[in-house]
């Protein structure tokens, strides 16, 4: 009902609109033409006016076309009768003195509404008046007319979208596989409760062999045998060849207690396939050391990675919130709305400088987010651009780029961690076919020996399993056939400068 009455007013207000605009248009017309402004000027030829404007009348669908001189004596008249009368109505008046308007009005043949336009000679004095009028009758059947299509066509709409939500809602309870979200929601605590409280490493895979899973305790025991430590989307047999994970999920059966040893690490292992609907859809694997008891698993691989993912992307907007509930209670509106109106500003203009500049949407948009990412973690972020950077021609230059700026960023956020002043620019400049970037940080620098060191693969002074950023970001350079050098001193901060060659897309490809 609502959106029939937001619909109804605006078509209606268009259409009135639009009659409006159509008399003023004959009305400019009917004033242009050289038979009116002779005739008006001589004060002959007044049968062939009451023609023209016959036939305008005809041909625009209008009521009347009434043409007047400066007493307000009609020459024109779609009742030939009322020629030689004075205009009715009243609402000529400003016309008579120059102006062009819009009014509503009775007069002899019915209530209209009607478009005044000033006739000129050829000297720029006035020496006339032209009405035009439209029935509001015929105006109000067309509103009539396109209110019934409306409800028509919402009626319709509403029927399509009743169907749709009832076949939406069948085929989202069929891939749930008939749960309803409470029940669903219950399985999904009974799974973490019990993730959680097993002393058992688990490991399971999709029905592609991809593992999907690992928990705390199977990660201590990978960790012993030397394996990755991300092994979530990797290959069960190829993260750990010793496995017999993939051959469950062809068989179908379960092998319990089963003795493998993983780099010279024994454990104990179940497999079992998962089973739904009669289709195996994945397989999982519990075990345990057999040389220690395992502790408690705290987490699934990824959950605490999420959740402090989470926490700080929320930090700052429940700060915001805080500051706009603070101001509704104190009732500082004024102050509210200031505030509202420069969060979505510095959002627009954020936005609107990267958009400028950057013309690869993927790249613009994973700059954004690094804007994002950065403040959460109380880094004063910039980025520069003296020229606009066009879409490069080449998808890879896109991959390469993200690579380099996300491993540059990353790392001098990190780098920047313990210091007080926190201040990261990247700039970029783009001219003949160069890419030129500068990604500087304020951080405490690295010192001459480590500079010989850092873009090597695993080198890292922060722990095991590290040391991948520098060496990615400097072969991705490579892979484009540029140079990165850095400049860095101790307490002085980092300056990376890269420069590759950068070919533009071409328009319209």
């Amino acid at each position: 009902m609502i959106t029939d009455i937001l619909i109804s007013n605006s078509v209606s207000e268009n259409i009135r609109r639009h009659q409006e605009e159509k008399a003023q248009i004959v009305a400019r017309t009917v004033s242009k033409s050289h038979i009116v402004i002779n005739a008006l000027e001589d004060k002959q030829n007044l049968t062939e006016v009451q023609e023209y404007t016959k036939d305008i009348q005809a041909a625009t669908n209008v009521m009347f076309i009434v043409v007047m001189d400066m007493n307000g004596i009609r020459m024109t008249h779609p009742n030939t009768k009322q020629i030689g009368r004075r205009f009715v109505g009243g609402d000529e008046k400003l016309a008579l003195k120059g102006k062009e308007y819009v009014s509503t009005s009775l007069g002899t043949l019915g209530k209209s509404v009607r478009a005044f336009m000033p006739i000129y000679n050829e000297k720029k004095e006035q020496i006339g008046v032209v009405a035009v009028g439209i029935s509001l009758e015929s105006l109000e059947t067309a509103l009539g007319r396109s209110h019934k299509n409306i409800i028509i066509v919402t009626a319709l709409g509403l029927m399509i979208g009743i169907i749709g939500a009832i076949l939406l809602a069948r085929y989202i309870k069929k891939i749930l596989l008939g749960l309803e979200p409470f029940a669903i929601s219950k399985i999904l605590e009974e799974r973490s409760t019990m993730l959680q409280s097993v002393h058992e490493g688990i490991i399971a895979v999709d029905n592609t062999s991809t593992i999907t899973l690992v928990n705390k305790s199977a990660l201590q025991i990978f960790k012993k045998a030397g394996l990755s430590q991300k092994p979530v989307g990797m290959k069960i047999y190829e993260y750990m060849p010793s496995t017999r994970l993939d051959h469950v999920l062809q068989s179908g059966q379960p092998e319990l207690d089963e003795e493998q040893t993983i780099n010279g690490v024994s454990i104990l292992v179940n497999r079992v396939p998962l089973i739904v609907n009669g289709q195996v859809v994945g397989a999982i694997s519990t075990f345990r050391d057999k040389t220690e008891v395992n502790q408690l698993a705290e987490q699934l691989t990824g959950v605490r990675m999420y959740a402090e993912a989470l926490r700080a992307q929320s930090h700052e907007f429940m700060n915001r919130l805080h500051v706009i509930l603070g101001m509704v209670q104190l009732k500082s509106y004024d102050q509210l709305s200031d505030f509202i109106r420069t969060l979505v500003d510095y959002r627009n203009q954020e936005f609107g400088s990267i958009t400028q500049h950057i013309k690869d949407p993927a790249l613009a948009g994973f700059i954004m987010g690094k804007l994002s990412y950065a403040r959460e973690e109380n880094v004063d972020l910039s980025i520069e651009s003296s020229s606009t950077i066009p879409e490069p021609a080449a998808n890879k230059t896109t991959h390469e780029l993200i690579t380099i700026l996300g491993n540059l960023i990353d790392n001098a956020i990190e780098a920047m961690a313990d210091t007080v002043e926190k201040t990261l620019e990247v700039t970029f400049s783009y001219q003949e076919n160069r890419l030129t970037i500068e990604v500087f940080d304020s951080g405490p620098g690295i010192s001459s020996e480590l500079q010989k060191e850092i873009f090597k693969k695993g080198y890292s002074t922060k722990g095991e399993n590290r040391g991948y950023g520098l060496y990615l970001a400097n072969k991705s350079v490579k892979e484009l056939g540029g140079e990165l050098t850095i400049d860095s001193k101790l307490l002085l901060g980092t300056n990376f400068h890269i420069q590759i060659p950068y070919e533009a897309k071409e328009v319209g490809k």
